[in-house]
């Protein structure tokens, strides 16, 4: 085996989650390990349904499918809206048009 072509080997190296703050130690060539999920937090391990938003992307859905829900209700008013005054007229006003 050649020498000093192989990684730094750390027998202590730290292990941290950064979805509920978990630490552990194990071996690894890094000295710091940061894992976004964990066993202690990992909902197949827990049993409970639990969302992990390192990145916001669950905000930012919600906050899409409120905007789409608000469009939606507009939408609906601006057809309301259109239908009555698309409102057959009755046949006084079609004759005092004349």
């Amino acid at each position: 085996m050649k020498t000093g072509i192989h990684p730094t080997y750390y027998e202590d190296a730290v292990v941290t989650c950064r979805g509920c703050g978990y630490t552990f130690k194990t071996g690894s060539t890094k000295k710091e390990i940061f894992v976004e999920v964990c066993y202690k937090c990992h909902p197949f391990y827990t049993g409970e349904q639990k969302y992990i938003d390192t990145k916001g992307l669950v905000d930012k859905f919600k906050k899409r499918q409120e905007a789409a829900k608000k469009l939606q209700e507009k939408r609906k008013e601006k057809k309301k809206e259109k239908k009555q005054q698309e409102k057959a007229k009755s046949l006084k006003e079609l004759l005092q048009e004349l």
